[in-house]
C-alpha cells in the first residue's frame, strides 16, 4: 500500500502528515508542524508565502527521512491568490484576506451590476463577504494596477504552491469555487463578471476536478532536497472541501460543521441552491469532491475565544483552552453576542468588544473570565441553532445529526452546548478531517482506495469520533439571542 504526504495549511498553522492504510483504516502520522503567521508591512497584511514554501520543502525532507511517500497533496484556506508574470515569476506577496484594503470594495462592485448585490449573488451563489476573491481582485485592479496589469496569470494559494513544485498552472474546482468568480451551475468562470471588475478572464487558469494530477515535482527541487519526483495531486485544495470529504456521517441526513477559526456549517447537495431566500440568508454554494455542492454558511468560529485568550495572556492571565472551558461551564449566562457582527472580524481586544456589544444591545456585561468564555461558546452554539433552522428551511429537509469536524470537535463544552441547544445528536470528529480528506483523495487518485464511500468507512474506523446526545445540561434564552441579531 502506498504512502502519501498531505500538507494542510490553516489560517494560523500548518502541518505535514504521512497517510497510509493500516488494518482497513485510513491513518496518519504528523512529521512536521509550523505556525502560519501573517506579516503586517506598512499597514498591509500579507501571507509569508516564501516561508510557507520553505515549510513545504522541510516537510518533504522530514517525510523522506520517515519512510518516504508516493504523492503529495496540498490544501489551504480559500479566496486568496497570487499573480505570475509572463515568465512565470511570482510578482506579488499574496495579501491576507483580513487585510483592510477591501473595505468599501463590495459596494463598489455591486454598483457595476444593474441588479446590484442581488445580481452578483444570483450569478455566483456565493455568500457576500468582504474577503471574497471578487472584491480582492477588484481592489487589485483599481488600487494595485501595476501588479494586476503585469499579471499573466492568477493562481489561488494551493495552486500557486503546486505551481512552485511542478511548474504547472491550473485551478482546482473546490478552491476556485470560493472566489465568487464561478458560475455554480456550469462549474466554470463567469467571464462576463470577471470583465466587469476590470480583470482579463484569459488570465484565469483552467479549472480541474479534485483528484487531478498537477504533475511531478520538478527536477531542480528533487535535486535540492534529494527527494523523488513524485506526483503532486490536486486534492480538494480548499481545506473545507477536504474536511467535508472526510465526514464519516451519513450525508443524506447529517449537517456538518467544519469548526476551527471559522465554523462552516452546511450540507452536501447534488445541485446549488440559488434563489431569493438563500440570498437573503447569505448562504454559499461551494464545490465539493466529485462535483458536489457544499451548501453552507460561513460563521465566525473559535477565532473569538482564540483572540480573547491572546488578550488575557497579554494581561498576565495565561489560561489554557481547557481552563477557559471549565470556567465557562461553572459560570452563568450573562449576555449573548452575534459571532458574525463586524466588530469581531479582526484581531484585537475581544473582551472589550464583547463588553461594548453587550452595552449597545442593552444586556448585562460579563464580570469574570468565565462569564466572557461562557458568552462566546454559548453564542456560537446558538448561532448554529439559528443556522440549522435556515438550512432546513432552504433545503426542505430535516437533519437528525450534526457532525462537528476539525479542531473544534475537541471543544467538549461547545459540542455539549450544540447537542443541548439544537436538540440533535452531535458526532464529534475526526479532529484531523481536513488532513484525512486530503489523504483520501490522494489514495483514490493513485488507485489505492476504490472511491470516497470506501474512504469514509476507513476514516470512521479510525476511532477519532465521539457522540454527544442532548442532555439538558445547558439551556439558553433563544428568544433573547434572536433579539440581539437585529441590533
Amino acid at each position: 500500500m502506498k504512502r502519501v504526504l498531505a500538507f494542510d495549511f490553516g489560517a494560523s498553522n500548518g502541518r505535514a502528515l504521512i497517510g497510509e492504510v493500516k488494518d482497513g483504516k485510513l491513518v496518519y502520522t504528523e512529521v512536521h508542524r509550523f505556525s502560519n503567521d501573517p506579516v503586517l508591512v506598512n499597514g498591509k497584511l500579507y501571507w509569508d508565502f516564501l516561508r510557507l514554501i520553505h515549510e513545504i520543502k522541510t516537510g518533504m525532507v522530514k517525510a523522506k527521512q520517515q519512510g518516504g511517500y508516493d504523492a503529495i497533496g496540498i490544501d489551504t484556506w480559500g479566496v486568496d491568490y497570487g499573480f505570475l508574470d509572463s515568465e512565470g515569476n511570482i510578482i506579488n506577496t499574496p495579501y491576507h484576506y483580513r487585510d483592510l484594503r477591501t473595505e468599501g470594495a463590495p459596494e463598489e462592485v455591486y454598483a457595476l451590476f444593474e441588479g446590484g448585490k442581488e445580481e452578483l449573488y444570483s450569478r455566483t451563489g456565493i455568500q457576500l463577504m468582504r474577503i471574497n476573491t471578487v472584491f480582492q481582485l477588484y481592489r487589485s485592479v483599481h488600487s494595485d494596477a501595476q501588479a494586476a496589469s503585469r499579471a499573466a496569470e492568477m493562481l489561488f494559494i494551493p495552486d500557486l504552491m503546486a505551481y512552485v513544485l511542478t511548474g504547472n498552472k491550473v485551478a482546482e474546482y473546490t478552491i476556485a469555487s470560493t472566489s465568487q468568480l464561478l458560475n455554480p451551475f456550469t462549474r466554470d468562470w463567469d467571464r462576463e463578471l470577471v470583465k466587469k471588475i476590470g480583470f482579463d478572464p484569459e488570465k484565469l487558469p483552467k479549472i480541474v476536478p479534485s483528484g487531478y494530477v498537477y504533475g511531478k515535482v520538478k527536477k531542480e527541487i528533487c535535486e535540492e532536497l534529494d527527494v523523488e519526483p513524485v506526483p503532486v495531486i490536486a486534492v480538494c485544495t480548499h481545506d473545507t472541501g477536504s474536511a467535508v470529504a472526510a465526514v464519516p456521517g451519513n450525508m443524506d441526513n447529517c449537517c456538518y460543521i467544519s469548526c476551527g477559526t471559522w465554523s462552516l456549517m452546511g450540507v452536501e447537495l447534488d445541485a446549488p441552491v440559488v434563489n431569493d431566500d438563500s440570498r437573503r440568508e447569505n448562504f454559499t454554494n461551494e464545490g465539493g469532491y466529485g462535483g458536489k455542492i457544499r451548501f453552507l454558511k460561513n460563521i465566525m468560529g473559535l477565532w473569538i475565544i482564540q483572540e480573547a485568550r491572546r488578550r488575557w495572556q497579554k494581561e498576565g492571565q495565561d489560561y489554557s483552552f481547557a481552563q477557559l472551558a471549565a470556567m465557562a461551564a461553572e459560570s452563568k449566562s450573562v449576555c449573548y453576542i452575534d459571532p458574525d457582527s463586524p466588530e469581531f472580524d479582526n484581531p484585537g481586544n475581544m473582551p472589550e468588544r464583547i463588553k461594548a456589544f453587550a452595552v449597545r444591545t442593552g444586556q448585562k456585561v460579563p464580570q469574570t473570565v468565565g462569564e466572557y468564555a461562557r458568552c462566546i461558546y454559548e453564542s456560537l452554539a446558538l448561532k448554529y441553532k439559528y443556522t440549522l433552522e435556515r438550512i432546513e428551511k432552504l433545503t426542505g429537509k430535516k437533519y437528525a445529526a450534526v457532525n462537528v469536524i476539525g479542531g473544534g470537535c475537541k471543544a467538549e463544552i461547545l459540542c455539549e452546548m450544540t447537542a443541548d441547544l439544537l436538540g440533535v445528536k452531535v458526532i464529534a470528529g475526526p479532529s484531523e478531517a481536513t488532513a484525512l480528506g486530503n489523504i483520501a483523495v490522494q489514495m483514490i487518485a493513485l488507485g489505492e482506495i476504490e472511491d470516497i464511500t470506501t474512504a469514509k468507512k476507513m476514516i470512521a474506523l479510525g476511532g477519532d469520533v465521539r457522540e454527544y446526545l442532548p442532555s439538558g445540561k445547558y439551556t439558553a434564552d433563544y428568544a433573547s439571542f434572536l433579539s440581539i441579531l437585529d441590533k
